[in-house]
């Protein structure tokens, strides 16, 4: 008579949004790769990624989130940054070799220092400020006749900087600075749309002082509507740690709350009437059942019918 062999227990799959305070040292790949780790699953991805310099809030997507990374990434985001003035770099961060120097204007030397008005310093940032278009650093993820332009770059392949590409400032302040025997620092804040570059704010703000610059801290501190409160140190990744799906697409998207002829609507791949959605929304939104479970991604037409851009099973 053979013997049975008891049945392990199949593991559920893990999904929700983690909210990590990523370290200085790994890349956004490193962090996406320990949380498939931590929880045992392929199935994670990451919205807007964070250089290894860079420290802070990079949002991790689990399961049956990785399908909001398109809307998690569209977000804007907000950081704070050190710029060192007078000495550039390659790469336009600290990681880099240096490649100038160049003498800081003695009165911006003396407002960095003083936290004092200076002209120069006021044109400078407002230039910034007002920016739309932005070049890129040569040490990015872009990719040029289907090569990272990191990868040519350091191949010494890129024969030129770049394309511009179009950019929003939301918001740009100076958050304070120093100069000393060490050299001259500048703290800004920015918060600014996709697609923003702050390796190429240091940079361009400090050609706008007369000078040369290069970061030298960058910490993200919210990306759309999550910031370093929600975050876990990368250590601390678990399935316990995890927003679950509604709640991030609650957060990060406008809602639309479905009655139940609107959720058996959408299981069935159908489109979503008027009166089956309180505060519908032309844009993408957050379609949620009368309990609060999201049931999918949804925008409504100009005749007020909703249409699923992505469904999402109950319970996810």
């Amino acid at each position: 008579m053979e013997r049975s062999t008891p049945s392990r227990p199949i593991a559920a799959t893990p999904n929700g949004v983690l909210i990590v305070d990523k370290p200085r040292g790994p890349t956004s790949h490193d962090v996406v790769a320990r949380v498939r780790r931590a929880l045992k699953t392929r199935h994670v991805g990451h919205a807007g990624t964070l250089d290894p310099m860079a420290t802070g809030v990079l949002v991790v997507a689990v399961g049956e989130a990785t399908k909001l990374v398109p809307w998690l990434t569209a977000d804007d985001k907000t950081y704070e940054a050190t710029i060192r003035l007078g000495v550039e770099t390659d790469t336009l961060d600290a990681e880099g070799a240096e490649t100038g120097r160049v003498p800081v204007p003695e009165a911006v030397a003396r407002a960095v220092a003083e936290g004092a008005a200076d002209a120069l310093l006021d044109a400078a940032l407002a230039q910034e400020r007002s920016r739309t278009a932005q070049v890129p650093p040569a040490f990015s993820a872009i990719r040029v006749a289907g090569q990272r332009a990191h990868e040519l770059a350091r191949a010494g392949l890129l024969e030129a900087d770049l394309p511009e590409r179009p950019v929003e400032v939301r918001a740009l302040d100076v958050l304070g600075g120093r100069a000393d025997e060490t050299g001259i620092e500048l703290d800004v804040r920015v918060e600014a749309a996709k697609g923003y570059f702050v390796r190429s704010l240091a940079r361009d703000l400090a050609r706008g002082l007369g000078t040369v610059g290069h970061l030298t801290a960058l910490r993200r501190i919210r990306s759309g509507a999550f910031t370093v409160a929600d975050a876990v140190a990368l250590d601390a990744a678990s399935a316990g740690a995890l927003m679950s799906v509604s709640e991030a697409a609650a957060r990060a998207l406008p809602v639309t709350v479905l009655d139940e002829a609107g959720v058996r609507a959408v299981s069935f791949g159908q489109r979503v009437a008027p009166e089956q959605m309180t505060s519908a929304h032309a844009c993408a939104s957050a379609w949620l059942d009368p309990a609060s479970r999201l049931v999918a991604v949804g925008a409504c037409g100009p005749d007020g019918w909703g249409r699923v851009l992505r469904g999402f099973p109950q319970g996810a």
